[in-house]
C-alpha cells in the first residue's frame, strides 16, 4: 500500500509536469518555488500574471514563454530529484530488507561412556550427536504459503544426526567435561557455531578394582581345588591367563600375577588375585554321598585350641 500511494504521487506529478498549463499553475501556487521563500523573484510574478491572462483566454505574453522555459528546465530537474528521492528513499530506507542479526549456535551437552583402561590410556571415539538447525525449506519462518512447512512441521528447525570423531585424553577423570570447539548447533545469519561438551562417565568393572595401573580381583575356587590344588584360568584386563592353585589353599589367600594389570606409558601393572572357597549349594545325590563318606573319615577337630583356656 505504501508503495502504491507513492507511485500514485509520482504519476500525478508526471501528469502536471507534462502539461504546461497544469505545471505553471502548480509552480505558481503550490510548487517548489512558491514554498521556498528565498527563491521568490520577478520571474515568478511574471509567470503568475501570464497564467491569469491564459485563464482569461488572452494571448500569451512574451514573458510567459521565457518563464515557461525557465520553469521547464527547473521542474525537469525537480521531477528527476523527486523520482530519484522516491526510489532511493523507498528502497533504501523504509522498505529495504533489514539485515538479520547474527546469532551464535547453542552448545550441545552429551554423555560419553568409556572403560577404565580407555581412561588410563586415552582413546578415540566416533559418536553420533543430534544437531538442530534452521529449516532449509522455510528458512525458519515455519510457514510456506500460509501453511505449515512440510519439512519441519511448522517448527522452523530440523534435527540431524552427525557423526563426530573425538579424542579422549590420557588420564581423563570420571565426570570430566571435554570441549569440542565449533561442533555444537550451527550459528544463524553468520553467527558462530556452538561447542560440543562431552561429560565423561567411566564404566568401572564389576570384577576388577583399580589402583592406578595395578588391579585386584576376587576369584572363587572349589573345595577340591583348594584341597588338592589345580591349574585354573584367571581373567585379566588384557585377556585370560593360567594360574596355579597350590594344594591346601585357604580362602583369602592372595596371588600376584606380574604385569597383568593395565599398561600406561610403556609400564604395566600387576594383578592381585584374592581367592575364596565357594561352597556348593546344589549338590547332586552322588556328590552328597561322597561328602558323607569324607565326613566319616575326617576325625580331626578343626575348632580345637581356639582359646587359651
Amino acid at each position: 500500500p505504501q508503495f502504491v500511494k507513492k507511485f500514485k504521487d509520482i504519476t500525478e506529478a508526471h501528469d502536471i509536469l507534462t502539461d504546461s498549463k497544469k505545471k505553471l499553475h502548480y509552480d505558481t501556487y503550490k510548487g517548489f518555488f512558491y514554498t521556498d521563500k528565498t527563491k521568490k523573484s520577478e520571474s515568478i510574478d511574471e509567470a503568475k500574471k501570464a497564467y491569469e491572462k491564459t485563464e482569461k483566454k488572452e494571448e500569451q505574453p512574451k514573458e510567459w514563454k521565457s518563464a515557461s522555459k525557465a520553469y521547464q528546465k527547473n521542474n525537469n530537474n525537480n521531477f528527476s530529484d523527486v523520482l530519484n528521492g522516491f526510489i532511493d528513499g523507498f528502497f533504501t530506507a523504509e522498505n529495504k530488507p533489514k539485515k538479520k542479526k547474527a546469532k551464535d549456535g547453542d552448545d550441545i551437552n552429551t554423555n560419553i561412556k568409556i572403560k577404565y583402561q580407555e581412561a588410563i590410556n586415552g582413546t578415540n571415539r566416533t559418536i553420533n550427536v543430534l544437531h538442530t538447525q534452521v529449516c532449509t525449506k522455510c528458512e525458519g519462518r515455519k510457514m510456506i504459503n500460509d501453511a505449515k512447512c512440510p519439512l519441519c512441521a511448522g517448527n522452523g528447525t530440523t534435527s540431524i544426526h552427525k557423526k563426530i570423531n573425538v579424542k579422549i585424553p590420557v588420564g581423563v577423570k570420571n565426570g570430566a567435561k571435554i570441549r569440542i570447539a565449533n561442533e555444537g548447533n550451527p550459528g544463524i545469519n553468520g553467527g558462530k557455531n556452538g561447542n560440543l561438551y562431552l561429560l565423561v562417565e567411566i564404566e568401572m568393572s564389576k570384577f576388577f578394582k583399580y589402583d592406578g595401573i595395578n588391579a585386584t580381583c576376587e576369584l572363587p575356587i572349589t573345595v577340591c581345588e583348594a584341597v588338592l590344588g589345580a591349574q585354573i584360568n584367571v581373567p585379566t584386563p588384557s585377556g585370560t591367563v593360567s594360574m596355579k592353585i597350590p594344594p591346601n589353599t585357604s580362602s583369602g589367600q592372595k596371588f600376584r600375577l606380574a604385569k597383568q594389570g593395565l599398561t600406561q606409558n610403556g609400564k604395566t601393572g600387576d594383578l592381585i588375585v584374592n581367592v575364596y572357597i565357594k561352597v556348593p549349594t546344589d549338590l547332586s545325590n552322588e556328590e552328597r554321598k561322597l561328602f558323607e563318606q569324607l565326613k566319616k573319615t575326617d576325625r580331626k577337630d578343626i575348632r580345637a585350641n581356639l582359646t587359651d583356656e
